[in-house]
């Protein structure tokens, strides 16, 4: 169940805590991948790492990594034509890459507001419009966006990312019923508290805290993140299209 031989999958974000665990999952599954991130350095050491985790009979499957600042509008249309080049399809895009950039909204700058706005959401959404051709012509696809809790609850501090993580939601419902008949399914996954390196360096009071408001008393792993991913790219959930699967360990049960 969950086998992704001879797919491919183009991750975003893909050296990151949860983009590590998604990139694994699929590889482990069969996928071939197209890797991108920002950091050069730290993609090809992942794409390297990548060869670990997947099956052994397939080890001959050759991954490649492309770096893309998603920032960058220029950088962001040539990395899907970049990636069919090296995999010659994409099956599976997943958008998991974004970043924050808290403040209260008074305080906020045009800025912050701005950044945000285009890696969490424009890249998103210029990505997706670019595999949509590809996917359409073979009447197959995958389009998995990472999006977050925060985007259905709200958070004060980060009205930016909130408003980012909701409009893909959004985005992604409106796809989905655009691509239905082509057999090409958009789904989101919102993760709640995850453990990542970022929130290694909490102290253990704030741990607590955010322990404690969730019922399963932990924080999840990028391995739950890439769980639902994994399901969402496979060919047995070909009947699940514009769900956003909430991953949260029932601190918000929406």
């Amino acid at each position: 169940m969950f086998d992704l031989h001879g797919m491919t999958a183009l991750v975003t974000g893909a050296s990151g805590g949860i983009g590590s665990s998604i990139a694994r999952a699929l590889a482990a599954q069969g996928a071939r991948l197209a890797i991108s991130g920002s950091n050069q350095a730290k993609l090809r050491a992942f794409r390297d790492e990548l060869d670990e985790h997947t099956p052994q009979h397939l080890q001959e499957v050759d991954h490649v990594a492309i770096g893309c600042d998603l920032s960058d509008a220029e950088q962001v249309e040539k990395l899907v034509p970049a990636a069919l080049e090296s995999l010659g399809k994409i099956d599976i895009l997943v958008n998991n890459a974004g970043i924050t950039r808290d403040n209260l909204a008074m305080r906020m700058k045009d800025e912050e507001w701005d950044a945000v706005i285009r890696v969490n959401l424009e890249a998103a959404f210029r990505l997706m419009r670019a595999v949509t051709k590809p996917m359409m012509k073979a009447r197959f696809g995958r389009i998995i966006t990472i999006t977050s809790v925060v985007g259905t609850t709200g958070n004060p501090g980060q009205v930016n990312y909130a408003a980012a993580k909701g409009g893909l939601v959004a985005l992604s419902k409106s796809l989905a019923q655009e691509l239905a008949t082509r057999n090409i399914t958009v789904n989101c996954v919102a993760p709640g508290f995850i453990r990542t390196a970022m929130t290694e360096v909490l102290p253990d009071a704030q741990k607590e805290a955010l322990n404690a408001r969730i019922p399963m008393g932990r924080m999840g792993e990028g391995e739950d993140i890439a769980a639902a991913v994994a399901y969402l790219a496979s060919k047995e959930a070909g009947y699940v299209t514009g769900q956003t699967l909430h991953v949260n360990g029932g601190m918000a049960m929406l």
